[in-house]
């Protein structure tokens, strides 16, 4: 491996970061780090028709959210930068004069209506139109291949628009290598000759990345398999300049959870689900979509999800932290293959973050939504409750439903529970109960269970016909953890009180 390794995240700010991006980023970090390197966020805003102006402080702020933050980028003061494309525009205009002046590049002055019949003359014959060598040779096309100096000039003088494009070599067999998929090769005859600099002076992205990644010493561009089909180009742009090509690795796709297609914001409207980190609001129409921190994900467990999602450490172990993905992660070991989202796995990972997280940490979560309550309480107590809940629990949310009955005595009781377990003789069964409890001294946990099932033994009764009245008094319905240990929470007073309230509104 390379001492000094680079690596670059360079989402385009069009809208809200997909969670396809968000791995990109991701396994960029988790390589940089690894390898003591160096995580850019490069923002490639060449595209100013689709430009969304919150987009880039989105993507900065999900970034922070997950715990990936980046080393360069925009507000960095560094001697890469500028880290948004738009205001290196002035540097591109250099490296576009070099490759005219080189051969490797021609003005094209062709209008969208010229373009446009040229499709359609090749679509009439069965036939593909495409911008290449075979039409180039023609002389059908209006640029500077076929014009003299003097009429290129003229046009350009006249503010003719006209785009530049890429001169394709012809009749070679390019030899690539990528890191996750191996040798590729392709036939250059196929390419076409791509627009490198718009007619609004603006670089495409190949000419851009290409110019940017080299000046900014990026070793390796790892990025997603949809631009797999611009890389023969992009290699080509290296040699044109004659400068040494990064290593590439082409990311798969992150497939709908059917498994066929490519994840999309659909998807999670349909089946339920984000496909954001963070929420967002689109400015122009209002629409909110979810995201995965306002749906109550921890960071490290949508991180941890995301991981698995094309890479595996090539053992059954499923649950690592950030520091430990770091250690283990390794292009070798990412998929060729695309990967199929599984929103139930997504909150298996919740779910097993929420066991690992302390009830202090967890508590911290809790104590806001109780106060919103109305709920004052000592953190202590709170945390007891925590420890007693948290394994049903996937969201913090869940809390207060798996809870409540820590805080609140229940004024409702579940009607097909109280018809099933509440009985004509139940009241005065109860009511013999309270006695017992009330000569209890001790009101542990264990010591309250052995008194009462002693008392329930003694009166030869099955032990449901107390348990679960009981349960119905303290609880309002079937649930909870053990019996006695809410009973220990909530004390001897509150205990009867409860049951007390029982007898009066179902005797």
């Amino acid at each position: 491996m390379e001492s000094n390794v680079r690596v670059r995240f360079a989402p385009s700010p069009t809208g809200p970061l997909h969670i396809g991006g968000v791995r990109t980023a991701l396994y960029n970090y988790l390589f940089a780090k690894k390898h003591q390197g160096t995580f850019v966020l490069r923002i490639e805003d060449t595209d100013q028709t689709r430009y969304v102006a919150n987009a880039e402080q989105y993507i900065i702020d999900a970034l922070q959210w997950c715990n990936i933050p980046f080393d360069e980028g925009p507000k960095t003061d560094d001697k890469f930068g500028p880290y948004r494309q738009s205001e290196r525009k002035e540097i591109y205009k250099k490296y576009v004069d070099i490759l005219i002046n080189t051969g490797w590049a021609y003005y094209a002055f062709d209008t969208s209506e010229q373009l446009d019949a040229h499709r359609k003359q090749h679509e009439s014959e069965g036939k593909t139109f495409m911008y290449n060598w075979h039409n180039r040779a023609k002389g059908r096309l209006i640029n500077s291949l076929v014009l003299s100096e003097d009429e290129v000039q003229q046009k350009i003088n006249a503010g003719e628009k006209f785009v530049i494009r890429f001169k394709t070599p012809q009749d070679e067999i390019l030899q690539m290598e990528d890191e996750i998929r191996g040798k590729i090769s392709i036939d250059t005859n196929t390419l076409d000759d791509k627009i490198l600099c718009k007619s609004d002076g603006m670089p495409t992205y190949h000419l851009a990345n290409v110019v940017d990644d080299h000046l900014m010493e990026i070793s390796h561009v790892i990025r997603g398999e949809e631009w797999l089909p611009s890389m023969p180009l992009h290699v080509l742009l290296y040699r044109a300049f004659d400068w040494k090509a990064p290593k590439f690795a082409h990311l798969p796709l992150i497939l709908k959870p059917v498994g066929k297609g490519k994840l999309s914001k659909r998807d999670g409207d349909k089946l339920g689900f984000p496909v954001f980190p963070l929420k967002y609001r689109n400015e122009k129409t209002g629409d909110v979509s979810r995201g995965y921190k306002e749906d109550g994900y921890f960071a490290d467990a949508f991180i941890n999800m995301l991981a698995f999602l094309g890479w595996n450490p090539g053992t059954e172990q499923e649950l690592f932290s950030l520091e430990k993905l770091i250690q283990e992660f390794d292009l070798k070991r990412v998929s060729k293959s695309g990967a199929k989202f599984n929103p139930d796995k997504t909150k298996w990972f919740q779910q097993q973050y929420m066991q690992l997280k302390s009830d202090t940490a967890l508590t911290n979560l809790y104590l806001p939504i109780l106060e919103e309550k109305g709920i004052k309480t000592e953190k202590s107590y709170v945390e007891k409750v925590i420890s007693l809940i948290k394994e049903r629990a996937v969201f913090i949310d869940d809390f207060w439903g798996l809870s409540a009955f820590f805080f609140t005595s229940p004024t409702e009781f579940d009607a097909k529970a109280s018809k099933k377990n509440w009985k004509p003789e139940t009241g005065s069964l109860m009511t013999e109960l309270i006695s017992v409890i009330e000569s209890i001294e001790d009101f542990s946990s264990e010591n309250t269970e052995t008194h009462i099932k002693t008392w329930i033994t003694n009166k030869e009764i099955g032990f449901g016909k107390v348990m679960q009245p009981l349960r119905l008094s303290l609880v309002g319905k079937l649930a909870g953890p053990h019996l006695f240990d809410i009973i220990a929470m909530i004390g001897k007073e509150e205990t009867i009180n409860r049951i007390e309230n029982a007898i009066q509104k179902l005797s």
